[in-house]
């Protein structure tokens, strides 16, 4: 293990504690985690994630949030002033660093590149598990590339740290047997696939304009091609080049009212979004509340749209996307609403595909012809 740690914090032991207890820590892990306090690696200002903005937090407040199983925001608007208030880097759920780094099942000696280093904690506890000479880490913000190196120095911990574009990985340190991604990723980059050693494994938040996030585990197979299942929901803040633009409003003249009997809480397992990620490729869902009532909002980019809740649909556009959604989701429960470690995830040169089960059973877009059907 590399040098240096420090002293233990009464909140990090807990915290370390909280989580071997759940069973996401192991004992190395463990000792790792206790050497590692997550407040040395926060900035101020920093901020505690809302359904709606981000919130300020100070003195006591500021560590009661560090040291509980919440993500802190650590940069809003991508440090330009005067923004919106938008989440852009943040030091990530514990529970969630812990489960991702069990799933890396990393080994002393193992060379792993993470994508992301936002306050260089995860670098820190990886650079404590497998010595700093075998990490390397990306960022591409400058500043937050700045900030991560002094929490890093502080602790007396030097991995390889780069500013660049994460999506391109680090050719020149290649290959690897771990890469991490802290990022969500709506494809898997060929540049990172391709700098992965032999038997290999990327871990990586997942997202889709249909489903929030999800956690996939990948493994580079004999022939290059990575797979693997899904293990956890993860919603992650993006990478860059990964976000998406939103789509303007529907046209509000193609407006057509129905009631519908389908409940849009079945609209909501992570399961089901990943299915109907596939079948329905292009499509965006969320979900919440509108006025007290559950809601589910569907959108394409040709301009169709639906929005259900109460025992109510109105879909706009030339495509009623309510009526394709409740075909999709009627597939997945004849299928027995399977869950999300039923669903994997096979990427090779040619793009990436999503399967149920086994790499085999690939989940197929619906045809154009099909939609047109409903």
């Amino acid at each position: 293990m590399t040098a240096h740690p420090s002293p233990a914090h009464p909140g990090q032991v807990a915290l370390a504690r909280e989580l071997t207890e759940s069973g996401l820590l192991s004992p190395q892990w463990r000792e790792v985690w206790e050497q590692t306090p997550r407040h040395r690696f926060i900035p101020d200002p920093a901020w505690k994630q809302l359904r709606r903005g981000c919130k300020l937090v100070t003195s006591q407040e500021r560590m009661d949030l560090i040291y509980s199983d919440e993500p802190v925001v650590t940069q809003l608007d991508n440090g330009e002033p005067g923004g919106p208030g938008i989440a852009t880097s943040s030091n990530s759920m514990p529970s969630m660093v812990a489960r991702q780094l069990s799933a890396l099942d990393v080994r002393p000696g193992h060379r792993v590149l993470e994508i992301g280093t936002a306050t260089g904690y995860v670098a820190a506890l990886l650079c404590r598990r497998v010595g700093e000479e075998h990490v390397f880490t990306i960022e591409i913000d400058g500043l937050l590339a700045a900030q991560a190196r002094a929490n890093l120095d502080n602790e007396g911990l030097h991995p390889t740290l780069r500013v660049t574009d994460g999506e391109m990985g680090l050719a020149d340190h290649a290959p690897y047997d771990r890469i991490l991604s802290t990022c969500a990723l709506r494809e898997v980059p060929l540049s990172l696939a391709a700098q992965l050693a032999p038997g290999g494994v990327l871990v990586a938040p997942m997202t889709d304009v249909f489903y929030g996030g999800a956690t996939v585990r990948l493994a580079r197979q004999d022939n290059g091609d990575l797979s693997g299942q899904f293990f956890h929901g993860a919603s992650y803040m993006p990478m860059r080049s990964h976000r998406v633009e939103k789509l303007g409003p529907p046209d509000a003249t193609t407006a057509r009212r129905r009631e519908t009997d389908s409940d849009p809480e079945r609209f909501y397992p992570l399961g089901f979004a990943l299915y109907g990620s596939a079948r329905l490729p292009g499509v965006r869902m969320t979900h919440g509340f509108h006025q007290d009532v559950r809601t589910v909002w569907l959108q394409a980019e040709d301009g169709s749209a639906a929005v259900s809740g109460g025992g109510t649909v109105t879909v706009y556009g030339p495509r009623d996307l309510w009526a394709e959604a409740e075909e999709v989701e009627a597939e997945y429960a004849a299928r027995g609403r399977p869950d999300t470690q039923s669903f994997g995830l096979t990427v090779t040169p040619h793009g990436q595909h999503l399967w149920l089960h086994a790499p085999t059973e690939v989940v197929p877009a619906k045809s154009p012809r099909e939609a047109a059907s409903l």
